[in-house]
């Protein structure tokens, strides 16, 4: 590696040991945020992250005949509008969504998003229902009133992308 390489990457790993150093003594480890000291419901694991796509079949043998990965059967969702195949990534899974149908929220993702994307990202949380109070408390907006029941069998919420940095998040009762 040349030299002046070798020192750029140096001066941004000791950057990031600083930050990482001075986030872990700004922040609490039990903090749910950065002004809630502390929270009645716990944040878990990304369960999934949720990929539209326009062509099922096709999206399935990428995952399974090139990558090689295990890929569930498709399963219709029709209270959400979607098929949905999981990829099992071992540590996480990855989520092909389709339409079910012209109202699904999917069809117009795609309608935007010609040739699929990224739409949502899991996580789950330990008790649905008190995130769901703390969350208006908080000002942050959810797509239902109550919990559906998700892919898993699970109750999930989805919380407004406008409120979650552009990012639509759903959570899934662990």
């Amino acid at each position: 590696m040349a030299a002046p390489l070798r020192r750029a990457v140096a001066g941004l790993l000791t950057r990031l040991q600083t930050s990482a150093t001075t986030t872990r003594t700004l922040l609490p480890s039990s903090s749910c945020s950065q002004n809630i000291p502390s929270c009645l419901w716990k944040l878990g694991r990304l369960n999934h992250v949720a990929i539209a796509v326009p062509d099922l079949e096709k999206a399935q043998s990428l995952y399974k005949d090139v990558l090689g990965a295990q890929v569930s059967e498709t399963v219709a969702l029709p209270e959400h509008g979607v098929y949905t195949v999981f990829v099992e990534l071992g540590n996480t899974k990855l989520e092909l969504l389709h339409p079910l149908g012209e109202e699904s929220p999917i069809a117009s993702f795609l309608q935007k998003n010609k040739i699929g994307g990224m739409h949502h990202i899991c996580i789950e949380v330990d008790d649905i229902k008190v995130a769901m109070t703390e969350l208006k408390k908080k000002k942050i907006r959810i797509l239902s009133e109550e919990p559906k029941i998700g892919a898993h069998g699970k109750p999930v919420i989805f919380l407004h992308p406008k409120d979650c940095h552009g990012v639509l998040v759903e959570l899934e009762q662990a």
